[in-house]
């Protein structure tokens, strides 16, 4: 209104008539109003930000408010279920004790039944195998060679601790005498024993399996030359007549590896034993 009035008063045929005091007055007037305007449009824009920032976090709380509610039903749901999953692992933990518990038999009980099983595996390894020979007879032919093979090994210890030990004037020739049938000895309880496997049971290799098995006694102390040659010729003999004892089995199933085998040992320790007692005559 005062622009209008302003621009009215500048109009050329009016400002002919205006006083220079009354014209300042309009001029002061235009500013005011000009700036009065100006701190509307101000105040108008101010007013928009602050009710968008209004806006803004009305809608943020909100979200906040949902979320926290969210978040508050879920530990609820979690609350509610933790009793019945802790129930539920308790009661599976005292089953599984219980079960430990009832099937932890005693040591010795426990000895029992892995012998036992090991006894079933090896059995039921055998009766598996099909190679012409029927089980009983496989198993006498085992068990013959496991006597034979705890005599070699025997006869093996005793020879090379005598290796050791002997002394005298024929020292030198025993030694190496000896320290020839002991490397022997020790290659044949290799080929023995595979031919156990081959039969399809377990080849025995415990000091004290062999005690039960061997037919040469063990010798204490540290004997004199000559009654070594004595002990390790009778040693030759034993491994001899164990080795004639598995023949039959052996020979009655046509066993011809076994039986070809028995007859090497046989040539072997029957020369060995010929040789030691040629040392004993005079």
């Amino acid at each position: 209104m005062v622009l209008f009035a302003l621009k009215w008063a500048l109009r050329p045929e009016i400002l002919q008539g205006t006083t220079p005091a009354l014209l300042r007055q309009l001029m002061m007037a235009a500013k005011t109003g000009k700036a009065a305007k100006t701190g509307k449009a101000a105040k108008t824009d101010k007013t928009a930000q602050i009710g968008k920032a209004e806006k803004l976090t009305k809608f943020k709380t909100k979200a906040a408010k949902s979320a926290k509610k969210t978040k508050s039903i879920s530990l609820k749901d979690d609350a509610a279920s933790a009793p019945t999953q802790i129930a539920a692992e308790v009661e599976q933990h005292l089953a599984e004790q219980s079960v430990e518990q009832t099937a932890e038999p005693s040591t010795d009980h426990n000895n029992q039944q892995e012998g036992d099983m090991v006894k079933k595996k090896a059995a039921s390894a055998a009766a598996a195998i099909n190679i012409g020979i029927a089980d009983d007879d496989r198993q006498a032919i085992a068990d013959g060679l496991s006597r034979l093979l705890a005599d070699s090994y025997s006869l093996y210890l005793k020879t090379h601790n005598f290796h050791w030990n002997v002394t005298g004037p024929m020292f030198q020739t025993l030694h190496l005498l000896f320290e020839t049938q002991y490397t022997e000895l020790a290659l044949a309880v290799d080929l023995v024993a595979e031919r156990i496997r081959a039969l399809g049971y377990p080849a025995p290799g415990t000091y004290s399996e062999y005690a039960k098995l061997t037919s040469i006694p063990e010798t204490e102390g540290v004997p004199k030359a000559k009654e070594m040659i004595q002990l390790l010729m009778e040693g030759q003999e034993a491994v001899v007549r164990t080795a004639r004892s598995v023949f039959p089995a052996a020979e009655k199933v046509n066993d011809e590896p076994t039986a070809d085998l028995l007859t090497q040992r046989m040539q072997v320790h029957e020369k060995n034993a010929w040789m030691l007692r040629s040392l004993l005559e005079e």
